[in-house]
């Protein structure tokens, strides 16, 4: 079973956190923009490909496969490899 998004991003914000502590605690404000700037970044990102998972999961399995499994990894993965291309 996949975890959740809330989950997902609850750890995303807990890893960047602990390292924003550490640079405030350093006094480091570089860092920490730098910290702010990448935790946005990344929480865009990883919302993208929650997007995307949950969109390849409301489509089920293939009409007329024996797979129960769901929608092709490789597939996915490639459909991901496209999308990261147009950038």
């Amino acid at each position: 079973m996949p975890r959740s998004r809330d989950r997902i991003l609850a750890n995303l914000e807990a890893i960047y956190r602990e390292a924003y502590e550490r640079a405030k605690a350093a006094s480091d404000q570089a860092r920490m923009v730098d910290l702010d700037a990448a935790y946005q970044r990344e929480q865009l990102l990883l919302e993208v490909l929650l997007d995307i998972r949950d969109a390849f999961a409301s489509l089920g399995p293939a009409a007329g496969s024996d797979r129960a499994a769901g929608p092709d990894p490789v597939a996915a993965l490639e459909t991901i490899r496209r999308i990261t291309k147009l950038r």
